[in-house]
C-alpha cells in the first residue's frame, strides 16, 4: 500500500509555476494535426506554458514562432487556426519563413531603424518535429531529441495510426474545473470503468485492471538515476500504445465504414488479425490521450492543456479513418462519435471535478492499490523534477 502525491501538486500555484518550466517549457508536446497545415500560409495559433504559438506552413515546411508582433506585442494569428501570410494587423509588420521581419511599411520615414537594426528583429522560433498527422514542438532553448521522450515503437504506432486519420475533424473545448495530472491517472485506471461507466463504456468494451507485480515493487523504491539523462529515460517508458486493451463484444457494421480505410493493428509487424476487433488507446506523457474505441474506424484525441492549478482546458478532436471517396453522411458519423464520446467525458469529468473540489493541503493523503504501478511510477519522477532543485530535463 502506498500513498498518492501531497495534495499539495494539485493545489499550488507555486507548484504549478514549476511544472510549467520544468516540465512544459522542456518537453516535446502535442500542438495540433498536421491536416490543418496542409497549404502554404495554413497556421495553428495557440498558447502553450504561457507563451503564445504560431505553427505555419511556408511553402511546405513547417516553422514555429513566437505569436508575437516584436512592434507592439499584438499577436500576430489572432484564430485558432486559418490561412493568411504572417502579418500583424496592428502596423502591418510581416514576418518570412525564418521569422525575420522582412516588411515594415514607411520603416525609413516613420521608424529610422538602421540596419543592424533590422536584421535583429526575428521571432522567437521553437523546434517542430511530426509523427504522422500529429505535430509537435518543444519550447527549449536546446530541445532534446524527440526520440528520447518515445521510444522507437512508440513512434512508429503513433506514426502508422495517425497517417490513417481522415481531414475532416470536429473538435471541441472541455473548460475543467481540476488539475491536469488528474485525467491522465484516470486513464490508466482501468478499474473505475465498470463502476463510473456501467451504461456508457462498460456494456461494449472489456476493460480490466492488472497487476504488475515487478512494476509495483519498483515503485516503491527511489528513483535510482536523477541525472537530465536518466529521467528522460525514465519518462519513455510512460508512453504506450496500439496494442489491442479491451474486447469488443459487438462491433457493429455500417453502411459508412464501407466508405474509409479502416485502421487495422494487424497492418503491423507481429499483431494478428483477429486482435483488430478492439479497444487501442495511445497515452503519449504527459499530457495526450489518443483512442479508438471502434476497432480503427474512428478516433478521439485529449489534448489536456493546464490552465491553472485547479483548471484545465481538454481540447478533443474527433476523426474517422481515412475516406476512399466523400460521402454524404461523414457529417453525422462523427457527430455521432463526438454525441458518445460526450457522454462518457461527463462522466470522468465530473468525478475528477469532486476529487478536485475534495483536496485541501490538510486532507489526508490517498492510497493507492497495487495495480495502479504506473501512475505510482510518474509520481516517483515527477516528484523528484519537483522536488530536488538541481533536477531537470
Amino acid at each position: 500500500m502506498k500513498s498518492r502525491m501531497h495534495p499539495k501538486y494539485y493545489l499550488c500555484s507555486e507548484i504549478f509555476n514549476q511544472e510549467q518550466e520544468k516540465i512544459f517549457k522542456k518537453m516535446w508536446i502535442f500542438a495540433g494535426l498536421k491536416s490543418l497545415l496542409l497549404k502554404n500560409n495554413n497556421f495553428i495559433a495557440r498558447k502553450m506554458a504561457g507563451i503564445p504559438v504560431v505553427i505555419q506552413n511556408f511553402n511546405g515546411t513547417l516553422r514555429a514562432f513566437e505569436n508575437v508582433c516584436l512592434h507592439r506585442s499584438a499577436l500576430l494569428q489572432t484564430e485558432f487556426t486559418g490561412c493568411r501570410p504572417l502579418v500583424c494587423a496592428y502596423h502591418a509588420w510581416k514576418y518570412d519563413a525564418s521569422g525575420q521581419a522582412s516588411n515594415i511599411p514607411h520603416c525609413e520615414k516613420l521608424y529610422q531603424f538602421s540596419d543592424d537594426e533590422k536584421k535583429s528583429l526575428k521571432l522567437r522560433e521553437f523546434a517542430v518535429r511530426t509523427v504522422g498527422s500529429l505535430v509537435f514542438i518543444n519550447l527549449s532553448d536546446e530541445p532534446f531529441p524527440l526520440e528520447e521522450q518515445f521510444s522507437a515503437d512508440f513512434l512508429s504506432s503513433l506514426e502508422d495510426s495517425s497517417n490513417a486519420y481522415d481531414g475532416e475533424v470536429m473538435m471541441t473545448t472541455w473548460h475543467c474545473k481540476f488539475n491536469w495530472k488528474l485525467p491522465y491517472e484516470n486513464l490508466r485506471d482501468f478499474n473505475h470503468v465498470v463502476y463510473l461507466h456501467p451504461r456508457s463504456l462498460a456494456p461494449f468494451v472489456d476493460l480490466y485492471a492488472q497487476v504488475n507485480v515487478e512494476a509495483a515493487e519498483e515503485s516503491l523504491q527511489p528513483l535510482a538515476d536523477t541525472s537530465a539523462a536518466g529521467l528522460r529515460k525514465e519518462i519513455s517508458r510512460y508512453s504506450y500504445g496500439g496494442a489491442p486493451e479491451g474486447g469488443l463484444d459487438q462491433l457493429r457494421s455500417h453502411e459508412w465504414h464501407n466508405h474509409i480505410e479502416r485502421w487495422r493493428a494487424s497492418h503491423r509487424s507481429g499483431a494478428a488479425p483477429q486482435t483488430d476487433d478492439a479497444y487501442f488507446n495511445w497515452l503519449a506523457f504527459p499530457n495526450l490521450h489518443i483512442a479508438s474505441g471502434d476497432g480503427g474506424h474512428t478516433f478521439t484525441i485529449e489534448h489536456h492543456i493546464p490552465i491553472a492549478p485547479d483548471r484545465t482546458d481538454i481540447e478533443v478532436y474527433y476523426m474517422s479513418a481515412r475516406k476512399k471517396q466523400k460521402y454524404a453522411a461523414s457529417t453525422q458519423v462523427l457527430l455521432a462519435a463526438m454525441h458518445a464520446g460526450q457522454a462518457i467525458l461527463k462522466e470522468d469529468f465530473d468525478i475528477l471535478e469532486q476529487v478536485q473540489d475534495a483536496l485541501h493541503l490538510q486532507a489526508p493523503l490517498p492510497v493507492q492499490g497495487a495495480y495502479e504501478s504506473t501512475n505510482r511510477l510518474i509520481e516517483r519522477w515527477y516528484t523528484t523534477l519537483m522536488e530536488d532543485k538541481h533536477a531537470s530535463l
